[in-house]
């Protein structure tokens, strides 16, 4: 299951998705989360439906791919659904016990995992098109107007992509930690819920020790590259909008306002 997590990683292509400028995925991937938010009926949760579909089918990255990445979540979706289901007041449709399922729980159970599911396939798509190195002068671009504010732009940008990166480096080292005690005996599959995430308590030390191992490697590396922050700094790939880029903005601007107008319909 730790394999099938996607985000952070990233599908070499030349589809039209990845061609894109990173600031103008950036910017979609924020449309989709206003619009899923935004979004009060299913009209409106449809057309985001779409927005993330088209985008699949022109980014050119297998579906099972991006399903496969969904598999993790379904806990994550069996207890919101599970809570909202029984714990929303309103209509009685059938009682299990104690517990009954409303109408009203099950309009929200949806509305929730239908938000859970787009999400991380919204921010699966960015991860999966676009290369660290695009996505950082990306963050980067878009968060130089808050220089005069303060903000270290280009110092945050690195972080927030070494973090994602970081993720399917650290699943697979939880992975082969995994995989090292389970040939000493170790069992991680057996028992409860309780006593599996009691189980996967001694992978806590050894892959705290392997991530701060990795921080102290990757820190030696920059600064023996006599890194030293963006002052200065020059770029080989600068980045420029094209077409393409502004029929994207606009296409996601427009999605944007449907699903806000939705509301209404």
């Amino acid at each position: 299951m730790l394999k099938d997590i996607t985000i952070g990683q990233y599908f070499p292509g030349d589809s039209v998705v990845h061609r894109l400028d990173p600031r103008i995925k950036i910017v979609l991937t924020f449309v989709l989360i206003i619009s899923l938010f935004t979004a009060s009926n299913f009209k409106g949760y449809g057309i985001c439906a779409l927005f993330v579909l088209v985008q699949l089918a022109l980014s050119r990255v297998p579906i099972k791919y991006i399903f496969k990445g969904l598999r993790p979540l379904l806990i994550i979706l069996f207890l919101t659904i599970f809570v909202n289901m029984f714990m929303v007041e309103g209509v009685v449709v059938y009682s299990l016990g104690p517990f009954d399922v409303t109408r009203e729980g099950m309009v929200q159970a949806g509305r929730m995992a239908t938000r859970l599911v787009f999400l991380v396939m919204g921010a699966s798509l960015l991860t999966l098109t676009t290369s660290p190195i695009a996505l950082t002068d990306g963050i980067e671009k878009l968060l130089n107007p808050f220089r005069r504010l303060g903000l270290p732009a280009h110092e945050l940008a690195m972080m927030m992509t070494i973090a994602l990166r970081f993720i399917p480096t650290l699943l697979d080292e939880t992975d082969k930690i995994m995989k090292a005690q389970m040939a000493r005996g170790a069992d991680f599959e057996s028992g409860n819920l309780l006593r599996r995430a009691k189980n996967l308590v001694p992978l806590l030390v050894p892959l705290f020790i392997s991530a701060f191992r990795r921080a102290d490697e990757l820190a030696l590396a920059m600064e023996s590259r006599c890194y030293r922050g963006g002052r200065g700094r020059t770029r080989l790939k600068v980045l420029h909008m094209v077409g393409m880029d502004y029929f994207a903005l606009a296409l996601g601007g427009l999605v944007l306002v449907t699903t806000i107008v939705s509301r209404g319909w």
